[in-house]
């Protein structure tokens, strides 16, 4: 997973750093691994603008976060993305069980039986 962080009309500090990977950690259980997360910070007559995008071989998620704090802007970008992820996993476990197929034994004692040739019958 790899992370990149642009900041415009902002400081980059060491700590926003720390914080932004600490929340992109949280989406590693949604993602394989081969992903790229591209964080854009900036602000707009006063208001902090967090956005994020997930980029990976076979999907692509977005989400924007604002308020006044850019913590708290970071914050609601991660929690809109984990929807994002959340509801996408919960759509693949969900075919995936649409799809299994059970195995059914309609007479149990004949399942470990030695079948003898006679038992069969021709199905040609």
């Amino acid at each position: 997973m790899k992370v990149t962080i642009a900041f415009r009309h902002l400081e980059h500090t060491p700590a926003l750093d720390a914080r932004i990977e600490e929340k992109s950690e949280r989406l590693a259980k949604f993602l394989g691994g081969r992903s790229n997360i591209h964080w854009s910070c900036y602000v707009k007559q006063g208001i902090h603008y967090a956005e994020v995008e997930i980029t990976g071989p076979n999907y692509n998620y977005h989400a924007t976060g604002s308020s006044e704090n850019l913590y708290k802007t970071i914050d609601i970008a991660i929690n809109k993305i984990e929807k994002q992820l959340q509801k996408k996993k919960e759509k693949i476990k969900s075919r995936r069980q649409r799809n299994a197929v059970e195995l059914q034994c309609f007479d149990p004692e004949m399942a470990w039986a030695d079948y003898d040739e006679d038992y069969f019958q021709d199905a040609a």
